[in-house]
């Protein structure tokens, strides 16, 4: 299991270099158009928002978050993006106090909950760790479009350990998504740190492998670059080189990914 204290320090780290890329942005600028179709910076804040205290919910109100989620899910391909708008509409300064203050809470939250509970959840329940991962996930993934937006490099680090998890654990899931059967075999995944240290998932003698930075793995099974913008993205055998065109790490219907940049690089 892993630790809820860890994770939770993680998400509070991850979502304070997002908070620092558009705190000091002008309001305009919160109009600006992101990779997702359709959603500007203000769209990527509220979203946050809005599945901060969805997961706040949960965490102290199980009932009524079941009750939020049964009348959410009435509309399952449209109710992100609905919520999404309707927080956009909000002035910056309010957004932006509105993001901190539901972040805060749920760490919080979280931080009180027994590591062992599962809290309900969109989808299957998920442990205290858990829940607090995907948090992360998203909060990395939104900042990326955030990032890009602006035109801002951020430096990679060793925080994309959990993101990495994620997507190596969702493996089945995409297959799912797209409505196909995994394969028997597990996949060997080797993926080199920010840090220098390699991160391993699978059996070292699995046939089916996947390897390369664990940036480039982390943005592709976000959906955040296409692979052929992700040169150090290698897989051995038809299944992996299946799933690396399939892969993604959150919960939900196939989304679009990015169209390539033709700017990658050849090898």
């Amino acid at each position: 299991m892993s630790d809820p204290g860890a994770v939770l320090a993680d998400l509070r780290a991850e979502s304070e270099e997002l908070d620092a890329l558009v705190a000091e942005l002008p309001a305009e600028r919160w109009a600006a158009p992101t990779p997702a179709d359709g959603w500007t910076i203000a769209h990527q804040i509220a979203h946050l928002a809005w599945t901060d205290r969805q997961a706040l919910l949960s965490a102290t109100d199980p009932e009524a978050f079941l009750r939020a989620a049964r009348e959410a899910l009435g509309s399952p391909l449209t109710f992100v993006d609905e919520a999404a708008a309707a927080g956009a509409q909000v002035p910056p300064g309010e957004l932006l106090a509105d993001w901190r203050a539901g972040r805060e809470a749920l760490l919080r939250a979280l931080a009180e909950r027994p590591a062992g509970e599962k809290l309900p959840w969109f989808g299957p329940p998920m442990s205290v760790a858990s829940m607090a991962t995907g948090r992360l996930m998203e909060t990395w993934a939104h900042g990326q479009d955030v990032a890009d937006t602006l035109g801002v490099t951020r430096i990679p680090t060793v925080r994309l350990r959990h993101v990495a998890r994620i997507g190596a654990r969702a493996r089945n899931f995409s297959y799912a998504a797209h409505q196909l059967t995994p394969p028997d075999e597990e996949f060997r995944v080797e993926l080199r740190a920010p840090d220098g240290t390699l991160w391993e998932y699978g059996p070292p003698a699995a046939g089916q492998r996947v390897t390369g930075e664990a940036l480039e793995f982390c943005l592709l099974v976000t959906q955040r670059a296409h692979r052929a913008d992700l040169p150090s993205l290698r897989a051995e055998g038809a299944d992996a080189q299946r799933w690396l065109e399939i892969a993604q790490a959150f919960a939900g219907p196939p989304g679009k990914g990015r169209a390539p940049s033709g700017k990658a690089a050849t090898s």
